[in-house]
Parts: structure tokens; sequence; C-alpha cells
């Protein structure tokens, strides 16, 4: 059992070598987090007051992918972040693995769950049909519509 825990540690080991290494790669080009979160671009650059839907869809659509790709980017680093303090621990064991990670590890974890359930809860929103606050009284019978 020992053994199979080292071997899968090792493996992980150089799975997280390889990741790191395109991952600085990424990180250094036009694709590294910091890169992409300056990239901005601004409503002025389709022309201040002109009335063309277009550029307003295109600007708009923009910082939605925008800030889809920033957020993406934190979260696979905070997942690779977080993979590395296990990988570590499972290495070193657990009461070996300094008290500053195991808090890392968890304050991670608990965000990472916690904008995973924020993501499902948007997703359910926007597929259930809007509810109307109240029911609404049809004025000559009397009966609620319950729309």
């Amino acid at each position: 059992m020992v053994s199979d825990l080292g071997r899968g540690v090792g493996e992980l080991k150089k799975f997280r070598t390889r990741v790191d290494a395109v991952l600085a790669e990424l990180e250094s080009g036009d694709g590294g987090k910091t890169k992409v979160a300056a990239e901005q671009v601004t409503r002025g650059s389709f022309g201040v007051g002109l009335p063309l839907a277009e550029a307003e869809g295109f600007y708009e659509e923009y910082n939605r992918v925008h800030k889809a790709l920033v957020t993406l980017s934190k979260s696979l680093g905070d997942q690779i972040e977080l993979l590395t303090i296990g990988v570590h621990g499972a290495d070193v064991g657990y009461d070996n693995v300094e008290e500053a990670q195991r808090a890392r590890f968890h304050e991670i974890r608990a965000r990472l769950d916690r904008e995973r359930d924020e993501a499902i809860e948007r997703e359910r929103a926007q597929q259930e049909p809007a509810q109307p606050a109240h029911p609404r009284q049809d004025a000559k019978t009397g009966t609620k519509d319950l729309r």
C-alpha cells in the first residue's frame, strides 16, 4: 500500500512538473493572467456618442468573455495550488505539512466550493421561468392566476 502511494505521489509530482512548465510558458505569453487581466477595451474605443448597436453589443460581449477568462485563469491557478499542497501532504504526511499550508488548502477548497455552488445556482436561475412576486387576481371572477 505504501509503495503504491509512493508511486502515485511520484507520478503526481511528474505531472505537476509538466503542468508547471506549461503554466510558466502560458503566463509569460499573451495568455497569462496578468496580461489577460490588463487588456481592457473601453467604450470610447468604438467612438464616443455614436449610436452603433453592433459596437455596443461587441463591447458588452468582449467584457463578458474577458471577465470569464480572468475568472477561469484564477480558478485554474487555485486548483493547481490546491493539488500542489495535496500532493505535498501525500508525500510528507498531513501532520508534516505546515499549518499555513493546511489553512491555505482549506481556504482555497472552501472558496472553490462556494464559487461552484454559486455557479450552479446561477445556472438554475437562468433555466427556471421567472415567477411573479404576487399571484394575480381576476377582477371579474375573483379567482387567482398563479402563473
